[in-house]
């Protein structure tokens, strides 16, 4: 799942440096070299364009529908709509200015103006759901008879694609999955009951950035290369969960929805100056989720704003019975959205990395929260190392993967292992493999035991929340501050939740980043509501300028 991205080698030290610093590592042969997996800064690349997507076929089934909304509708509409969060579209609907069926034609048009095949093309929509105006008004109908039961209710929301929804394929960004039509995740049925609208699905890092090796973030074979709307082929977008990042940043959906096992929530929201939550493992399904890692992976909500990640969040909350990891350590009952508020900070205490404190936006957010009342406290990072990460995903992949496929693939699809993905890619690898697989050569070929995956898994979650748990001890801090997804490793291991909200751009390059919140397990709401508190008093986010 849902991947590393933008700092990941830092993981394994206690360096705190920018991402494209150069640390020592390691030597190969005990697995701590996960520079294959980690975001590289591309400017240039091998494919840029899908040569699987017909976008003629995409649009066919909107065509008759969007003849009627013209740009003066759009233009219309965009005051009302364009960086609004989902209370306000919901009180906009009940005011009779908007329609469910008019929002969604309102992102439809847009991701038709914007995301291909023009000169400001975003290649962020991988699939899009043909029955959606349909069901949006169906919305609008029951909006009448019924209120509003959930706030999610009528929200046109997008969906990485590796999540499983019915009348799309789930493809991973594979082509050996592109026939894959599966019945709804656990996490979109959740949606579904609570009246969301599947808008479409986004592109990814081809097998959630655990793939190629040497490849930028954002490509995958179906969807082609994803690029960052605040410096097209200029900034990297951030992986695993590119397109979910760059779609949520240009306002082609209310929100999305990403997966992350090390930093693929994180790194993409904060490259796209979006609010993203990786949730405590097991508070969200997984249950119908292409995957890397069965001990690592989480879906979590990508949004531009706080609120509406809090309400996406919640509507995708329940216990998922086919899920080993499943928990009900935050019931929907007890998260009360109807009076959900940034929460003071007067006396909160967040530990900040001395070493960060060079980066001018991360002193400066230090500053804000100080201003709010939080006390900060100065902390070292520990030189702890997370040894044999590469072959906890190796080992987790090699049987997570048949198992998804067995379970919940199409019976079109041949494929049954990571073996036969190889053998597969290798009958056409220009167009299948560009950049090619050596990260799945490297699942082959490692001969791990069950028992060295459980003590990899052990030494891991051990060092991971020895790395947060020892100032957050020692200080009584509620939680520990990052950028991005500088620490989103420690975090996976220890099956931490983190958040990030936008703490603004940088001068040289106008580079979005984000403030990264990591606290202990199903801490989440917490974390929203500090985070909360934090963006109302700063209000970072900008919208992309080119796509306004």
């Amino acid at each position: 799942m849902r991947f590393l991205a933008f700092t990941l080698l830092l993981l394994l030290f206690s360096s705190c440096k920018q991402h494209n610093s150069q640390s020592p590592i390691q030597s190969k042969s005990d697995s701590t070299d996960i520079s294959d997996i980690s975001t590289k800064q591309f400017t240039e690349f091998k494919v840029l364009d899908s040569k699987y997507m017909d976008v003629e076929q995409l649009w066919e089934p909107f065509n008759a529908e969007l003849v009627s909304f013209s740009e003066t509708d759009y233009n219309n509409l965009k005051p009302l709509v364009l960086e609004q969060d989902i209370p306000s579209l919901q009180k906009y609907v009940q005011e009779g200015k908007l329609s469910y069926e008019l929002l969604t034609k309102f992102y439809l048009y847009r991701i038709r103006k914007y995301d291909r095949a023009n000169p400001n093309s975003l290649n962020s929509v991988i699939a899009l759901n043909p029955k959606v105006i349909e069901e949006a008004r169906k919305c609008d109908e029951l909006i009448k008879t019924n209120g509003l039961k959930h706030p999610i209710f009528g929200m046109p929301i997008l969906l990485k694609d590796n999540i499983d929804a019915s009348g799309m394929p789930t493809t991973a960004g594979a082509v050996a999955l592109k026939d894959n039509f599966t019945e709804d995740a656990f996490i979109v049925k959740k949606l579904k009951a609570n009246g969301a609208l599947i808008l479409g699905k986004t592109n990814l890092s081809e097998w959630a950035y655990f793939f190629c090796g040497d490849c930028p973030s954002g490509y995958s074979a179906i969807g082609g290369q994803t690029l960052n709307p605040y410096g097209r082929k200029v900034l990297d977008t951030g992986g695993s969960s590119s397109g979910s990042g760059v779609a949520v940043a240009a306002n082609f959906c209310v929100a999305a929805v990403g997966s992350e096992t090390s930093g693929s929530i994180l790194s993409p929201s904060s490259q796209n100056s979006n609010v993203g939550l990786k949730p405590t493992i097991g508070l969200l399904g997984r249950s119908g989720i292409v995957p890397i890692s069965s001990t690592l992976d989480t879906p979590g909500p990508m949004t531009k704003n706080v609120i509406d990640n809090a309400i996406l969040f919640h509507a995708m909350l329940g216990k998922d019975m086919d899920d080993f990891k499943a928990t009900d350590g935050i019931l929907k009952e007890t998260f009360d959205l109807d009076n959900f508020e940034p929460i003071d900070l007067q006396g909160k205490k967040f530990g900040c990395f001395a070493s960060l404190k060079e980066d001018p936006l991360y002193s400066k957010a230090l500053q804000d929260l100080e201003h709010l009342g939080a006390e900060i406290v100065e902390i070292e990072a520990q030189e702890i190392q997370l040894p044999y990460f590469i072959r906890l995903l190796n080992l987790d992949m090699k049987k997570d993967l048949p198992t998804y496929l067995k379970h919940y693939a199409d019976n079109n699809v041949k494929v049954t292992s990571v073996e036969d993905v190889i053998v597969f890619n290798r009958e056409d690898s220009i167009n299948r493999m560009p950049y090619g697989q050596k990260l799945f050569e490297g699942i082959v070929a490692d001969n791990g035991t069950e028992k060295d995956l459980e003590n990899i898994k052990s030494t891991l979650k051990t060092n991971g929340k020895l790395f947060l748990d020892t100032p957050m001890q020692k200080y009584q801090l509620d939680a520990v501050l990052s950028i991005n997804n500088f620490h989103a490793g420690f975090a996976a291991v220890a099956e931490y939740p983190a958040i990030t909200v936008p703490m603004g751009y940088t001068a040289d390059k106008g580079e979005p980043k984000g403030l990264t919140f990591i606290s202990k397990p199903f801490s989440e709401i917490q974390l929203l509501q500090w985070a909360m508190a934090y963006e109302q008093a700063t209000k970072q986010r900008e919208m992309p300028k080119d796509y306004n």
